[in-house]
């Protein structure tokens, strides 16, 4: 099997998780081994699957966050044809990780499933860092949630993820990482998207 290193990326709601399930499983049923692998610090729906919002599912190889937690599972991942990596984001950035995922991607697919940016509209470190090598991205987008005074939905394009806390979002200096779904989080255009200072 040639080797590559895909990255799907966009905010929260977009479908990233989805994608990465349907081409995981394509690839099984065309009869490549296939794992999944899922940082321990994801226990929104399941301690040992991956889940998307929409309920699709799959067993999944649970890793601490950083380069030790791949270098454990390392000869494990060299057992298949496809590893696909969900949450990358919550992933501790390296240069030895960056180095680690293009090097099993030198003749096996990689596929990474990552937020483009963090409640404040920044981006992550380890996704800024592994874009520049991918050889295929693709940027998802949601559909914005914010509901105007007139209690229409706005519709556009959603490329931010809003945190809310309490109903109104999250002030800059919260913290960066809340594991949480649609009770804390809403997919918001640019126009949309606030960070109160």
């Amino acid at each position: 099997m040639v080797g590559g290193l895909r990255i799907i990326v966009g905010p929260m709601f977009s479908g990233k998780t989805t994608e990465l399930l349907r081409v995981l499983r394509k690839y099984a049923i065309a009869g490549y081994r296939v794992v999944l692998v899922k940082p321990s610090t994801d226990t929104r729906y399941s301690s040992s699957k991956v889940v998307s919002h929409d309920g699709l599912e799959m067993d999944a190889l649970v890793v601490e966050s950083d380069i030790a937690g791949f270098y454990r599972v390392r000869d494990i991942l060299l057992e298949h044809d496809v590893i696909g990596i969900d949450e990358f984001q919550f992933f501790e950035y390296s240069k030895e990780l960056v180095k680690f995922l293009l090097d099993l991607s030198s003749d096996r697919l990689v596929i990474v499933a990552a937020l483009n940016l963090d409640f404040r509209g920044e981006p992550w470190e380890v996704v800024k860092e592994i874009l520049p090598h991918a050889d295929d991205i693709r940027v998802l987008r949601a559909v914005c949630t914010h509901t105007g005074k007139d209690g229409k939905k706005c519709g556009r394009p959603a490329t931010r993820t809003q945190r809310l806390l309490d109903g109104r979002p999250a002030p800059y200096d919260s913290p960066r990482v809340l594991i949480g779904g649609r009770e804390s989080y809403e997919a918001r255009c640019r126009k949309h998207h606030e960070v109160p200072k």
